[in-house]
């Protein structure tokens, strides 16, 4: 890509990630508490002054402010602009990797529920049925479009679509049947039903294979860090621990390398075919 197309473009990426990152706080604060996503405007939580256009610009609205609402001072949390900051480096991540294309724009959509979810899920142990369902619907129209792009023709897009369900059914059996495995061993449940939908979500935009390769690093991601906390004394064994985190990880980590950890696999175990 011209290096002047290729800055200019970044820049607006940057700016555009941004503006979603700050939707995604408004979706995060608001969803679980059953508020409408539109209304009212922006305001402070405290005072409920209403925010001025240029105290929303993303990030540098905080920074303005010095993390201080401008009217009663109350302290802003710093996650406002760290959400803000990550989406937009997620956005220009995925337009580096994918440049102009359709798949640029999915991967925005798919990285942005991605994180949505997971803040929701490390807030309040919950994953909105809301949420998972418009992100399968999303994730299966995605595959239809891609379908049509990528072979122009009506079987391509029924193929992509069987692709996007058979990922959407793999991710909500295999996830309930470890819940119901786990549960019987246990004795308790083990897994909430919101990681069987997010894991379906995640199926109808990864396909089987990927969302195969998701599943695997978010369990590795999870013992990781689960097992770093215990060791730590920051988690008891029993205790509960959001999982969306880790799927939404280890989804991210499929999307941008499914394809490649999948192939190296079978070539590793399957040297002579």
């Amino acid at each position: 890509m011209d290096i002047f197309i290729f800055v200019p473009a970044s820049i607006i990426v940057f700016i555009l990630g941004a503006a979603v990152g700050s939707f995604i706080n408004v979706v995060v604060y608001r969803l679980p508490a059953g508020l409408s996503l539109l209304w009212p405007p922006s305001r402070c939580p405290k005072c409920l002054n209403q925010l001025k256009a240029y105290h929303n610009v993303p990030v540098f609205g905080w920074l303005w402010l010095k993390g201080r609402c401008h009217y009663c001072h109350t302290k802003i949390s710093s996650r406002y602009p760290i959400v803000e900051a990550v989406t937009a480096i997620i956005f220009l991540i995925v337009f580096w990797v994918f440049q102009f294309s359709f798949i640029t724009v999915g991967y925005w959509a798919f990285c942005s529920w991605l994180l949505a979810l997971s803040l929701i899920d490390w807030d309040t142990m919950t994953l909105p049925g809301p949420l998972t369902k418009s992100g399968l619907v999303l994730g299966l129209c995605f595959q239809v479009i891609l379908g049509y792009f990528t072979e122009a023709s009506w079987n391509g897009v029924v193929k992509h679509l069987i692709f996007g369900i058979g990922g959407a059914v793999l991710g909500l059996w295999l996830f309930d049947s470890i819940s119901i495995l786990g549960s019987v061993a246990f004795g308790k449940p083990v897994m909430g039903a919101g990681d069987a939908k997010l894991s379906a979500m995640m199926g109808a935009w990864l396909g089987w294979k990927s969302l195969l390769v998701a599943a695997f690093m978010a369990c590795f991601l999870g013992a990781v860090v689960g097992g770093g906390a215990m060791m730590l004394s920051r988690h008891q064994m029993g205790q509960k621990m959001p999982f969306g985190p880790f799927l939404a990880s280890g989804a991210v980590i499929s999307a941008f390398a499914g394809e490649a950890i999948v192939s190296s696999y079978l070539r590793l175990m399957f040297p002579l075919s």
